[in-house]
């Protein structure tokens, strides 16, 4: 579909007759495709029908023709059955290179790798025959991905794949640790020790974190002797620390094999690939695999929402970062002071120092796993109650968990007509969290159909729907992918900003944090033994003292200004490290 659309820098009424406007058939028939404007003309993009007499008369330029996303004419891959979803294009894995794969859920990364690796056989639209190797390698004779697809096809390359849903895998091996790797080959170990695991060998996996079996997953796969590898989503349940680790570890890995890895860390994605394709479509329909790009043009076209080359537009906003720290009046008033707490378990003890939640505010929370972020909002939330020290407080708390389990025997209008009658009738909660977090669209569908990405968003309007003082959202952006992360992101913050009360947010993507916070929670420590919390702190004293007990640092890219993590021991980094600017810079 191709619509009209102005560009404002261009488009100025002081010195323009509005020809545009005059000549427009949707005008003359009584259709508003162009309206004015104090600040010049708005076009339609309902009515726009793309005709381009608009592009003709204006005199200065100040509108052009672009394509919305669409379903391509050819290149179609896979077609699931006749109302099936639609992949159209694939990467074709390089040697020596890490190729990345960008893109919302449900529009066919998953999808891509299965047909790569050779679980499926691409049947190029013919969902009614049994696909065959036969016809694919006709199809794509003389290309590099026929000459890949006959190499599966004849058995020649052994493929290996770290799979989306690691927490999986304990349904399918009781054994120890040692004893899945052993399954896989020889050379583990290599790997348990660059992911920082090795000390869980003789560990059940049914004993194992979210954050243990990603990174055992990982291992396994990359232990396998293999001539391709495939990595969906090694990041979550991840630490920043572990990330960059886990990122590392990859890199390596495609120093011997081509990589194929899906990523919604844009900031791990970024440190780890060479190249990314972009997707996008429509989720559960068709996805368009686009050209590849170097990574750093990859995320900003992405941050950007368009695709210059192929002239589409695959999102209606962009998405803004700032160099410098938030800065905005604080509301200094305590909603919650606490004493120094210690909660002790058998064998993991918790303090944190004394401190206050002021309302109105957003407290990010952040730290390496195991270190007590979650038993700390867990006390807020009256889950468990401290050891030692003492929450003066007398308010109404919502809180999120970490892990979220489906377990409503109805669909996700009734939980909420259940749980926030009232909230559903609220304009503002309405504007700015049922819409932006896309909720509506799942009112009819069972809790228990729910993927992990469309339950958490209906898990985090459902909190954020509650009547409380405090909202407490453990871990919101996990299952979501990049731009989802960023909906959720500013629905938190927008809802909180208007609402006027105080959230805490556990979270691991930087750039979440960022973007949803006031304040800075710190928790570090010896992971699973002992954890300290401090803070709130100002957001450049926060993130400079989370970062440097991470020991990494971030620069800002000139175009986006959007994070990038520096190379360790880079002139940057040195430079920054010793300015103690490890993520805002004073310029």
């Amino acid at each position: 579909m191709r619509i009209a659309v102005v560009l404002e820098d261009k488009c100025s009424p002081s010195r323009c007759s509005y020809e545009c406007i005059h000549y427009c058939p949707r005008v003359r028939t009584g259709d508003e495709t162009i309206v004015k404007t104090k600040d010049g003309i708005r076009i339609s993009e309902e009515l726009c029908a793309g005709c381009g007499i608009c592009t003709v008369k204006c005199p200065f330029d100040a509108i052009k023709i672009i394509n919305l996303e669409e379903e391509l004419d050819t290149d179609l891959i896979h077609q699931f059955s006749e109302n099936g979803f639609r992949l159209y294009r694939l990467p074709v894995p390089q040697e020596g290179q890490v190729i990345g794969m960008l893109g919302s859920n449900g529009i066919g990364k998953t999808t891509a790798i299965r047909i790569l690796s050779g679980e499926v056989i691409p049947n190029l639209g013919d969902y009614e025959s049994e696909p065959s190797w036969d016809a694919v390698l006709e199809h794509y004779s003389g290309t590099s991905l026929g000459d890949h697809f006959e190499a599966l096809a004849k058995d020649e390359i052994e493929t290996s794949v770290k799979p989306q849903y690691v927490d999986k895998i304990p349904a399918h091996y009781s054994g120890k640790v040692e004893g899945l790797l052993e399954r896989v080959g020889d050379g583990y170990m290599r790997w348990m020790e660059l992911l920082d695991i090795d000390h869980i060998l003789d560990s059940p996996i049914q004993k194992l974190s979210g954050g243990e079996l990603q990174r055992v997953a990982i291992a396994a796969a990359s232990t396998k002797e293999a001539d391709i590898y495939f990595y969906d989503e090694p990041s979550s349940y991840l630490d920043i620390k572990q990330r960059l680790n886990v990122a590392k570890a990859i890199k390596m890995k495609s120093e011997e094999s081509p990589v194929i890895v899906i990523e919604h860390d844009i900031a791990v994605l970024d440190f780890l690939a060479d190249n990314v394709h972009i997707l996008y479509g429509s989720k559960g329909a068709y996805g368009v695999v686009a050209h590849p790009r170097t990574v750093r043009r990859s995320i900003n076209t992405f941050l950007k929402g368009f695709l210059d080359e192929e002239n589409v537009r695959f999102r209606d906003n962009e998405i803004a970062f700032h160099r410098h720290a938030p800065r905005g009046e604080l509301h200094h008033e305590a909603l919650i002071t606490y004493d120094k707490l210690v909660k002790e378990w058998d064998s993991f003890k918790l303090e944190t120092e004394p401190g206050e939640i002021p309302k109105g505010e957003v407290i990010g929370i952040v730290g390496p796993n195991a270190t007590g972020k979650t038993t700390f909002v867990k006390m807020l939330a009256d889950v468990i109650q401290p050891t030692e020290g003492e929450l003066i407080k007398n308010i109404t708390v919502s809180y999120k968990p970490q892990y979220i389990k489906p377990n409503y025997p109805g669909r996700v209008i009734d939980l909420y007509r259940t749980e926030i009658y009232e909230a559903l009738n609220n304009g503002l909660y309405k504007a700015e969290v049922l819409r932006p977090l896309d909720i509506e669209p799942l009112y009819e569908r069972e809790v228990s159909t729910l993927s992990g990405g469309e339950l958490q968003r209906v898990v985090i309007a459902l909190a954020l729907g509650r009547d409380a003082d405090l909202y407490l959202l453990d871990e919101p952006s996990a299952y979501l992918d990049a731009s989802r992360r960023m909906d959720a992101a500013k629905a938190i913050r927008r809802y909180m900003e208007k609402s006027e009360n105080a959230g805490m947010i556990v979270d691991h993507d930087v750039y979440f944090i960022d973007y949803v916070s006031d304040l800075i929670m710190n928790f570090s420590g010896e992971p699973g033994v002992r954890g300290k919390g401090e803070g709130p702190f100002e957001m450049r004293d926060g993130m400079n003292r989370f970062l440097s007990d991470v020991g990494i640092t971030f620069r800002r890219d000139p175009d986006t200004n959007r994070p990038r993590v520096n190379k360790f021991d880079s002139r940057l980094d040195k430079k920054q490290k010793r300015d103690g600017e490890y993520y805002y810079t004073s310029s």
